[in-house]
């Protein structure tokens, strides 16, 4: 959420900035009920103060044993307007409250201005492209070919855009989230396990609500939504809380299973673990001084390298330009790994610095020591990595000619000390 003072006093400067996102926002709309609003909580005030000169008068006069029933009749009618003027800002709160959910955060002055992800501008390329003397094939075939996954079962037990790992697919992926966890955790994160399902209030903090409610899965019942990344619980840990400015940065490292419906990416990679309803990632989360914050975000960034690095992954930086950015964030990389068998770079990690956006929404502050103020603090997230495209990623960069899957040295240890899945499929 935008702070309200920086909208009332630099209109100009917050609709230029949320154009650049390709966002058009009605600030004076805005501007406008905050005024109406204003005007209410002085009318308030006021109001009040007169009461409390009522009631002391009144306890004078009872004190003096003489009539007070004109004070008292007087405060009756204070109290009437006051209820009504209570009931009126608490439906101008609500439409505030609403104007405000909606807008976007505002990018950071390093970020290239772009409409779209043509104006993404390349940060750096990393690993040698791996070179073949036959035509490598995509992930999906492979892992059908070594019997480790299946689609079409998949599509039976639950519906398109599902997967069932199965024999040493299920042995990787699971090797992939122990080897991220300890590479992370070996870094000074503490690592998370935290709940799949979580209240709305939690989607509201992290961003994701009002904005994505066509993406997410809810269980009207209970309530409840299914996470689409593990950034929403670990934001939220927080929620209404004060830190202490030494204890900044908190980090966390979180594995969890994410559930997105993926609305609107019909056509879109209809195939294998690119982009599936439900999928496994190591999420990594940060809570940082404001003044640190953009140094923490490229510390993310590192962090997640270094899974691709230990891998052996080919792999590319790119920061998004103002109208590719997520909905919160205000600075982002996306990491894109290459994938031979689709012959593209594919992303696999967004690492972003949300300043203090979510916290607003979820109330996270830290006290000053200096000076005994109370700041919302910054939130960074960033995927360390995506498993299941990390997954994809191995298979098709560790392909043989003859179907092997050649299992990176880092990872073996992870996978009873296999070099290579062989299985083939008569």
């Amino acid at each position: 959420m935008l702070d309200l003072k920086l909208i009332r006093e630099n209109k100009e400067l917050v609709e230029t900035a949320l154009k650049s996102r390709n966002f058009t926002a009605n600030i004076a709309a805005i501007i406008s009920i905050d005024e109406t609003r204003r005007k209410i909580i002085q009318e308030v005030e006021a109001l009040k103060s007169a009461k409390n000169k009522q009631s002391e008068e009144i306890g004078k006069l009872k004190r003096e044993k003489k009539d007070a029933a004109g004070q008292m009749a007087e405060v009756g009618k204070l109290n009437v307007r006051i209820a009504e003027l209570d009931k009126e800002l608490s439906a101008v709160d609500a439409k505030l409250n609403e104007a405000l959910l909606v807008l976007p955060n505002i990018p950071d002055k390093s970020v290239p201005v772009g409409t779209d992800e043509k104006a993404n501008p390349l940060v750096k390329t990393v690993g040698e492209l791996p070179k073949y003397t036959f035509k490598p094939k995509p992930h999906w075939e492979l892992g059908e070919q070594q019997d480790i996954m299946e689609f079409e079962k998949a599509v039976k037990v639950s519906a398109s855009r599902f997967v069932i790992l199965k024999n040493a697919g299920a042995k990787l992926e699971r090797a992939l989230i122990g080897f991220m966890l300890d590479t992370h955790v070996a870094a000074g994160f503490t690592e998370i396990y935290p709940p799949f399902l979580v209240n709305g209030k939690s989607m509201q903090s992290s961003g994701q609500l009002p904005k994505f409610a066509d993406e997410l899965y809810k269980c009207a019942e209970d309530d409840l939504y299914l996470i689409p990344t593990a950034e929403v619980p670990l934001t939220n840990m927080h929620r209404d809380e004060v830190l202490k400015e030494e204890e900044l940065p908190l980090k966390y490292a979180s594995f969890s299973s994410c559930f997105r419906r993926e609305a609107g990416s019909y056509g879109k990679d209809l195939k294998g673990l690119i982009r599936v309803h439900q999928f496994d990632k190591v999420e990594l989360f940060k809570f940082a001084n404001p003044e640190s914050s953009f140094i923490e975000l490229e510390s993310i960034l590192f962090q997640a390298e270094e899974i691709l690095k230990k891998l052996n992954l080919p792999y590319r930086v790119i920061q998004l330009c103002t109208g590719d950015m997520g909905f919160a964030s205000a600075k982002t990389y996306d990491i894109e790994v290459w994938m031979p068998g689709l012959n593209m770079y594919k992303e696999i990690s967004s690492c972003s610095n949300c300043t203090d956006f979510q916290a607003r929404r979820a109330n996270i502050k830290f006290k000053r020591k200096a000076t005994g103020k109370l700041e919302f603090v910054h939130t960074l997230n960033g995927s360390g990595l995506a498993v299941g495209r990390t997954m994809a990623a191995l298979i098709e960069n560790g392909q043989q000619e003859n179907g092997d899957i050649v299992i990176p040295e880092a990872l073996r240890p992870y996978m009873g000390g296999m070099e290579k899945i062989s299985v083939v499929k008569a």
